[in-house]
């Protein structure tokens, strides 16, 4: 399966109807296309968590309700856009998920119905759990291990022993979860496990360089705590052992599959005389007969374990480090290449007078495109009056034609939905051509060359309405009769369109009188409609043909 199928399609389509940008976005990141989300969905969704009018409930809500999906790509996709808010986006998100009883609830899901959904699903399963884990972890101490501050002077380096032995097991069990993943190399087949992948790889760095650093307090306190609280601590160091060795089989399998080899650190245990001594201290402590090693021996040793583990310590902080560097760049490079394509696109669409359609930051929100007008552009000569040296529309000229101009299939009945100004302008357009016919029935015109009528049994006086302000523009002096006057008329408002009259026979009472070839006319603004131009006029009909 590859591509947005017509479901994602439709959802997406009822989320512009309805305005709901948010579940929109939570859509197209969670398609069925089998790839990882695209970026700039997860942006914008990371951009909502830092809006105060936002409804965060309602964004999670939304991603709890694609994870009901029967789809394994679909589930899995959502538990990533998940996974990446919680690790980029505003504390108040991952705030939430640690306020709701209930999580992810997907022990027992399975997709039978797909390739790779029983692989997948087993995948999803762990994925889920470790997210779970990590919402609990913030419950718990208030904190996200992976965002909290490192170093000398630090969270972890400076919390008293109490504490520290409180946290260092929630830390053991998120890493816990998260090295549970278990993916090998020929696993990670698809974009969508490589996505989540990833984003386990930059939460195991940064959380086992915490955790390092809380082991690094504890082991420098062990010789000055109680009973009880060695025996807690010893349990916490070995326990710490065996998980260094599980990070680093992780850490092999990131080095498989393509991830910089800058960007892996580098894991240095400590010597295995250190545990020797912690055991022996505690022995002394619950009174056994053991071997006492002697200050200096002791000091060395738990000189030399810290030393270790603090370049370990250091490696992972230079690895997280580089790892936000290249983030910040290239969300850097990104940025400027897409104020680049802005830019271009404003150019081209000042110039063609349409906005930039290839432009990604129309994708989301929704937005008034008017459609491309089949309309030529022209020359300063035409019509419309072309385009000057800026490339601003000139006002239109007036072109005089001595033949009848060619008529366009009329479209005025058809709305275009993209287009709205020339949905209006067409359908204004056709009430004000009813409007000239019904005023030109009641007007008597004559071609050249005919006599003007100066009286006799059969001629009969019109009274000029007041709509002889809409007639067209007196002909050409080369074009109208020598005893012809020009009819007195009113010059009109501009309107931003050209229209012409169709040639259609006008029958009244006197029988069909020929209508001569109209003008175009042209408006240069909107003008103001008389009250009820459709009213018949007494002593004229009108008969289309």
């Amino acid at each position: 399966m590859s591509g947005q199928s017509i479901t994602d399609r439709i959802a997406a389509a009822q989320h512009s109807m309805t305005g709901s940008a948010i579940s929109k976005a939570v859509c197209k990141a969670t398609t069925h296309e089998v790839s990882g989300p695209k970026k700039k969905h997860l942006d914008y969704l990371i951009y909502c968590t830092n809006e105060m009018n936002v409804n965060v409930p309602q964004l999670a809500d939304t991603l709890f309700e694609r994870t009901t999906n029967s789809s394994w790509v679909v589930v899995f996709k959502a538990l990533i856009t998940t996974h990446h808010i919680m690790m980029y986006g505003n504390e108040r998100f991952i705030q939430y998920l640690a306020s709701r009883n209930t999580l992810f609830n997907l022990n027992n899901f399975l997709d039978k119905g797909a390739l790779q959904g029983y692989d997948m699903s087993t995948f999803i399963r762990r994925y889920s759990r470790y997210l779970n884990e990590k919402a609990l972890s913030y419950r718990l101490v208030a904190v996200d291990f992976t965002k909290m501050k490192r170093g000398i002077d630090g969270v972890m380096r400076t919390m008293n022993t109490e504490k520290l032995i409180k946290t260092l097991p929630i830390i053991q069990n998120q890493l816990d979860a998260l090295l549970d993943f278990q993916a090998n190399p020929n696993e990670l087949t698809n974009g969508v496990i490589n996505a989540a992948f990833m984003l386990l790889f930059k939460d195991s760095i940064r959380l086992f360089a915490a955790y390092n650093e809380g082991v690094i307090n504890l082991l420098e306190k062990y010789f000055d705590m109680k009973k009880n609280q060695c025996k807690d601590a010893l349990d916490i160091y070995k326990k710490f052992l065996y998980r260094m060795t599980k990070l680093s089989e992780f850490l092999k399998v990131a080095e498989q599959v393509g991830i910089d080899q800058g960007d892996i650190p580098d894991l240095t245990q400590a010597p295995s005389s250190l545990l020797e001594a912690l055991e022996q201290h505690l022995a002394s402590l619950e009174g056994k007969k053991t071997k006492e090693l002697s200050a200096d021996n002791r000091a060395n040793t738990l000189s030399n374990a810290v030393s270790s583990l603090s370049n370990t310590g250091m490696s992972f902080s230079f690895s997280s480090s580089r790892m936000d560097e290249k983030e910040k760049q290239q969300a850097l490079e990104e940025e400027q290449s897409r104020l680049q394509a802005l830019k271009v696109g404003y150019n081209l669409s000042h110039y063609f007078l349409m906005p930039n359609l290839n432009s990604d930051l129309f994708d989301l929100q929704p937005a008034f495109i008017p459609a491309v007008q089949s309309t030529p552009i022209s020359t300063a000569s035409s019509a419309w009056g072309g385009y000057d040296a800026l490339g601003d529309l000139l006002k239109p000229t007036v072109t005089v034609h001595t033949q009848a101009p060619i008529m366009a299939p009329h479209t005025g009945s058809k709305l275009l939905a993209s287009d709205l100004d020339s949905s209006l302008a067409n359908l204004v357009g056709s009430e004000l051509s009813l409007h000239v016919f019904a005023c030109r029935s009641d007007m008597q015109w004559t071609q050249p060359g005919e006599k003007k009528l100066t009286g006799g049994t059969n001629w009969q006086s019109k009274t000029m309405s007041s709509t002889t302000a809409w007639s067209p523009a007196p002909l050409p002096p080369a074009a109208m009769p020598p005893a012809a006057m020009p009819v007195p008329h009113m010059a009109p408002a501009p309107m931003a369109f050209p229209m012409t009259t169709p040639q259609v026979p006008v029958y009244g009472m006197m029988g069909g009188v020929p209508v001569m070839t109209q003008q175009p006319m042209l408006y240069n603004q909107p003008v103001l409609r008389p009250t009820n131009p459709f009213t018949p006029i007494p002593g004229a009909q009108m008969q289309f043909m």
